[in-house]
């Protein structure tokens, strides 16, 4: 069998590196050896605070879910692997049973195992054990530490579909954390001929215009608002992105948005409950979506990313090693004015 090195969190900030049984895998998975994952903004509140929501870290958990890696062996039922294939993880393994999976939208299963959603443990570790189904190859070009952001770019991909971005939309972004940034990407992939992106912090700001925002607006100009209407031609965007989880943004998408517009939140928010005028959603006719993870997207995420490499390799900015884990999430938590992307690799 053998063992592993695995990082584990053992209660809020407290990561520890622990040896475990190398997973034995069943007869329809691979054996994965990871070779880099990044570090997700739910990966880093679950090391402050022990738990997001319902999902609570009860006992030692292996963190990491935006994984990628390399076959190293393949169980006897596996038909599309080879050892050797460079590999991204889909993290949400589903029942495959369910009304959800049976209609396509396996995200919304209720059984998901997710990694590194307590229960379950996740990738940070030397070796994971995947069902074949879950498995994408990715080309060789792609570096591993570019191909763990398949995961936030099928997050924006998930939305522009369930937005229904088409050629010749104006988007707004409102937020540009790894999720929002990569957004811009996939709805530009789906046709959109603008696209507007908002954030506070510089370097995310430059970063946009980089991967092809046609307009980036700090917020903290007092007539963002303004700058916003400004750019549309004064109509407003046809559908905004809600990535940044906060009451102000939450509140400009409903306020800005086109009259008919589409609104797709990404963000999940400290506060469960933000008001919003429903006599506006109403008067307005908004479409408004909820994105809950991604399904079906990985595919066309690995297109998408294959096609803007030169742009997405400065969005990893820093990295790590396995045993600097507890300082990678330490500079995360203290650093997102220097920092988009961070990744360990292993």
């Amino acid at each position: 069998m053998g063992t592993m090195k695995a990082i584990v969190l053992e209660k809020p900030k407290v990561l520890k590196m622990e040896i475990r049984d190398r997973p034995v895998i069943a007869d329809d998975e691979v054996l994965v050896a990871v070779k880099c994952v990044g570090i997700c903004g739910s990966d880093v509140h679950y090391y402050e605070h022990g738990k997001i929501g319902r999902y609570v870290v009860e006992k030692p958990l292996i963190l990491g879910h935006e994984a990628s890696g390399e076959v190293v062996s393949v169980g006897k039922n596996v038909k599309k692997f080879n050892v050797g294939d460079k590999i991204v993880i889909e993290p949400g393994v589903t029942c495959g049973k369910c009304e959800y999976c049976k209609s396509g939208r396996y995200n919304l299963c209720p059984d998901v195992k997710f990694l590194a959603t307590p229960p379950v443990d996740g990738a940070l570790c030397e070796y994971v054990a995947v069902r074949e189904d879950y498995l994408f190859k990715v080309p060789n070009d792609v570096d591993y530490d570019i191909a763990t952001l398949v995961e936030p770019l099928s997050v924006g991909i998930h939305g522009a579909m369930r937005g229904n971005v088409k050629v010749g939309d104006k988007v707004l972004i409102l937020g540009l954390g790894p999720v929002g940034l990569l957004t811009i990407l996939a709805v530009k992939a789906f046709g959109a001929s603008q696209v507007i992106a908002v954030d506070v912090q510089p370097l995310r700001l430059e970063a946009a215009k980089e991967l092809g925002a046609t307009h980036v607006i700090n917020a903290k100009e007092n007539n963002y608002k303004q700058l916003i209407l400004e750019a549309t031609g004064n109509t407003g965007p046809d559908i905004t992105f809600e990535t940044a989880g906060s009451k102000e943004t939450n509140k400009t998408a409903f306020e800005i948005t086109k009259r008919g517009g589409r609104i797709v939140l990404i963000g999940l928010l400290a506060e469960s409950e933000v008001p919003v005028n429903i006599n506006s959603v109403v008067d307005n006719e908004y479409n408004v979506y909820g994105v809950f993870r991604y399904a079906n997207t990985y595919n066309k995420a690995i297109e998408v990313l294959s096609c803007n490499l030169e742009k997405v390799k400065k969005l990893v900015t820093h990295r790590f090693k396995l045993d600097e884990a507890a300082q990678a999430f330490e500079f995360v938590r203290e650093n997102k004015d220097k920092c988009i992307k961070a990744v360990i690799v292993i």
